[in-house]
């Protein structure tokens, strides 16, 4: 802004002192002004690529340092660092690139600025000697001129600035045009009071089919009913579509056809609050944030206070194993839960759903990671958690499914299966084949 002001200031003065000098320095801007358009045409090109080559950098960097166990483990140090080492040459190569263009735009808009007051000045000296000017006049033109051109170039690092902005600006404007897969609804329905008694709530899948990429269908159509307060447990084979069922009852995806209700209220029609409040899901790898064991339980119900806090610990049977903690509920837990076992972080994820007390909880193979002490204390605290909300069990360790009341088995997307767990161990059917397989694993 004080260039283009200063530029116009002067450009005016010049035009009073002396408007033939005044024109001949506004023309001479022209050159000057035509560098700075080929810099900016040349350089745009370049800082999208340095944009995405600095991405690359950053993304290998971050991936290795992630994974840095896996790293070690299989010896990858030396592959990974030639791998880096390549992806930063051409980050470097790429900022050279737009280094010089930005060396060659100073160098050329300079000469082609002292070229033109070289000019003017040998013009006005003659002009000044033949009598067409005044020596003072003159020399107020001849210091003008000066700062007439230096104005471009105060523009020229303003430019680069701009000019890296620019780029990283359309890879966020980018992302900021993606559209949600999973979009809340223009005028959104309300739960009303659950129906329930317990405060379960029905869950039903009408005709549902789902598929992650188009023209592939991986779950066929569905059509399935959990009363209110049940625990249904959903077994079979990896890619039967168990976990799909799982994210299409939590909405992280939407059916590609059919409707999944809860009291009868289709999802996508749901305000998202409505929804998270009623549904909340527990992983096979539950996330627990940098932080207190409070804070993370506390996660459940912003603005619990610490009584409530305590209460759904030991509800969960997490209380013991914290306040045996050298800080109790105030350690710290280090990036990701460091410094807790598995099960302890499955045990804070349990007592953080307690806290919520959601009507319907989504156990996605929330053992599966964990040795058989560890999992005997998380089906007690699931037992607790479960207890008057419905709640849908994926299982591939079979002895989660002790807790269902009915069992549902899957294959290739179809129920082929469903019943109380005991009648399906008598039936000798699928379910009862899963078990035994589960069974002899075991030894």
């Amino acid at each position: 802004v004080s260039a283009a002001v200063s530029t116009v200031y002067i450009a005016v003065t010049l035009l009073v002192l002396d408007w033939p000098m005044g024109l001949a320095a506004l023309a001479a801007i022209a050159p000057v002004a035509l560098t700075m358009l080929s810099f900016r045409r040349r350089t745009a090109p370049l800082y999208r690529l340095r944009s995405s080559a600095i991405a690359d950098v950053v993304i290998k960097f971050s991936e290795t340092l992630g994974g840095i166990r896996v790293v070690q483990a299989f010896r990858r140090e030396r592959p990974n660092d030639t791998a880096f080492s390549t992806i930063n040459a051409r980050h470097e190569q790429i900022s050279g690139a737009t280094g010089l263009e930005m060396a060659r735009y100073v160098t050329l808009s300079r000469l082609v600025a002292n070229i033109a007051v070289a000019v003017l000045v040998l013009w006005g000296a003659y002009r000044v000697a033949s009598g067409g000017i005044e020596l003072g006049v003159f020399a107020a033109v001849a210091l003008y001129l000066r700062r007439l051109y230096d104005n471009p170039l105060r523009l020229g690092g303003v430019l680069d600035a701009y000019q890296s902005a620019s780029a990283s600006l359309e890879k966020v404007a980018a992302l900021l045009a993606q559209q949600p897969t999973v979009p809340e609804p223009h005028k959104p329905a309300h739960l009303p009071p659950p129906r329930s008694s317990d405060g379960g709530r029905d869950v039903t899948f009408d005709h549902v089919t789902f598929g992650y990429r188009a023209n592939v269908q991986i779950l066929p159509p569905l059509t399935l009913t959990i009363p209110a307060g049940q625990t249904i447990a959903v077994v079979g084979p990896t890619g039967a579509g168990k976990s799909t069922i799982a994210k299409l009852l939590a909405r992280f995806y939407d059916p590609t056809s059919g409707s999944v209700l809860l009291d009868g209220i289709d999802l996508c029609d749901l305000a998202d609050a409505d929804l998270r409040n009623a549904i909340t899901t527990v992983t096979q790898d539950p996330f627990v944030f940098s932080g207190t064991i409070a804070d993370n339980i506390g996660i459940g119900r912003p603005g619990a206070n610490l009584d409530e806090i305590h209460d759904a610990a030991r509800a969960v049977g997490a209380h013991e194993f914290i306040s045996d903690l050298v800080d109790g509920y105030e350690t710290d837990v280090c990036k990701r839960g460091g410094h807790l076992s598995a099960g302890q972080r499955q045990l804070i994820s349990l007592a953080r759903v307690f806290l919520a007390s959601p009507s319907l909880v989504i156990l996605d193979e929330a053992t599966a990671s964990l040795d058989i002490p560890s999992e005997r204390a998380i089906q007690h605290a699931m037992h607790t958690v479960l207890q008057n909300r419905t709640a849908l069990i994926i299982a591939h360790r079979l002895s989660t499914v002790q807790i269902a009341d009915r069992v549902i088995a899957l294959a290739d997307g179809h129920v082929i299966e469903d019943g109380p767990p005991n009648e399906l161990l008598v039936n000798q059917g699928p379910f009862a084949k899963l078990h035994q397989a589960w069974l002899a694993s075991n030894g």
